[in-house]
């Protein structure tokens, strides 16, 4: 086994899946890479959920070469029948030699079996190659798979001092175009967009992916706890979008027929006056909504952070400073009474867009 050309032969799988991000669902991003002799002889990706795995397109591509050829691939291959067939029966079918996987399948149904079936056959199977970076690149699948909860990413935008729009409202534009732009792109990696209504009702947005970056457009989700949307808003009539408003029990029936009417789904969220956000986020994970970016305002991020929800953090700063007592910050919750019981973020990395900084990480919650 040669370590340096195994991590090799993998980052290249790894770089080929993460070009499908966001095309999947609740699928992960796979990719596969065949070599034989040092020579590369096939790649493949998984790229939409319902087709064809990155293993089959890649082995397609190698076609007779494959016997005997080492199979490098970012997941675990699947050893169940489910909208395919499993990838272990044409990875043997194939007369492959090795089998390089860089991370086992979290689901517990099917977790090792893949694994075990190929070296049930005879074919010699190293696990853990590149693992970490497999792990990152499907964080939202993995939490899915194991919790049937949404994986959750917030992400803001706002100034030196943690504010995301001026004392009047004014929040065109706090970061800059480069900022702008990957926020497009992580709205097409997710499934799901949610705001609150107070930002629908400001800003009248139309929560889409820009056309300068190629993207699917997310579900739109608001949340509205009395039905406050207006049939006028644009996240209504534009129906090429799906929109999914959570309002709470105590929501007017009549208005709730006609967001229906217009095309808008309402999901009841609990009795109370306002939407409960875990009751929230398991009906929408019940959808089959794996991963929602949360582009909120202070209010619904602080709420979502103190239910525990939000998965990973991504803060956008500008270099600006807008001062205003009454301007709204990036979380608006009763907060912590002592410095240590603060929620800390792991694995923090920050980067600079453009003229802005992110500051990427994931909260730790206290229990």
């Amino acid at each position: 086994m040669d370590i340096l050309n195994d991590e090799y032969y993998m980052r290249l799988a790894l770089e080929i899946a993460a070009k499908a991000a966001g095309q999947t669902g609740i699928n992960p991003v796979v990719g596969c890479v065949v070599v034989k002799e040092g020579r590369i002889i096939g790649i493949g990706t998984h790229l939409k959920r319902g087709t064809g795995h990155a293993e089959v397109h890649a082995l397609q591509m190698a076609g007779d070469e494959a016997e005997g050829a080492t199979v490098y691939v970012t997941l675990e291959p699947c050893s169940h029948y489910g909208k395919t067939p499993p990838c272990c029966e044409r990875i043997i079918a194939a007369k492959a030699a090795r089998v390089v996987v860089a991370a086992g399948d979290p689901n517990p149904q099917v977790s090792g079996k893949g694994i075990s079936r190929l070296r049930e056959e005879g074919i010699d199977v190293a696990v853990g190659v590149l693992e970490q970076d497999s792990q990152q690149m499907n964080e939202k699948f993995n939490k899915y798979i194991t919790t049937k909860m949404p994986f959750v990413t917030l992400k803001t935008a706002s100034t030196l001092d943690g504010k995301i729009a001026s004392h009047t409202g004014d929040s065109r534009w706090v970061t800059g175009a480069v900022a702008r732009e990957q926020v497009h792109t992580l709205r097409h990696q997710h499934e799901a967009i949610m705001v609150g209504i107070g930002t629908v009702l400001a800003d009248d947005p139309l929560l889409n992916t820009r056309a300068s970056v190629p993207a699917i457009n997310p579900v739109r989700i608001i949340v509205d706890s009395t039905l406050r949307l207006p049939l006028s808003a644009r996240v209504v009539t534009d129906r090429s979008i799906r929109t999914i408003v959570l309002a709470s029990g105590h929501a007017a029936v009549d208005k709730r027929k006609s967001l229906e009417a217009a095309g808008v789904e309402v999901m009841e969220c609990g009795n109370e006056a306002k939407v409960d956000l875990e009751i929230a986020m398991q009906k929408l994970g019940e959808l089959e909504i794996g991963s929602i970016l949360l582009e909120g305002g202070g209010l619904l991020n602080g709420a979502m952070l103190e239910a525990g929800l939000i998965d990973k953090i991504m803060l956008y700063f500008a270099a600006k400073i807008i001062g205003g007592e009454q301007a709204p910050g990036t979380f608006s919750f009763n907060g912590f009474e002592k410095m240590a019981d603060a929620i800390e973020l792991e694995q923090v990395k920050v980067e600079m867009a453009g003229e802005d900084i992110c500051v990427t990480g994931y909260p730790v919650y206290k229990k």
